[in-house]
């Protein structure tokens, strides 16, 4: 069973998506991914992660 609810580091969240940590904080602020502030790191939910590759799938069919 998958955990939508797991929050991610940003290191973690640029290996799901087999892109760069530099990458994960432009979708941050591009909007793309959804994060939140964690003491003095970010962190990114795996429901958001989810979310953006479901619509990469969408946009390509």
């Amino acid at each position: 069973m998958q955990d939508d609810s797991r929050l991610l580091k940003v290191e973690e969240a640029a290996e799901h998506l087999n892109v760069s940590r530099w990458t994960v904080y432009r979708l941050i602020k591009e909007r793309e991914l959804t994060s939140v502030k964690v003491r003095n790191g970010r962190r990114v939910p795996m429901e958001s992660i989810r979310a953006y590759v479901a619509g990469l799938i969408e946009d390509a069919a």
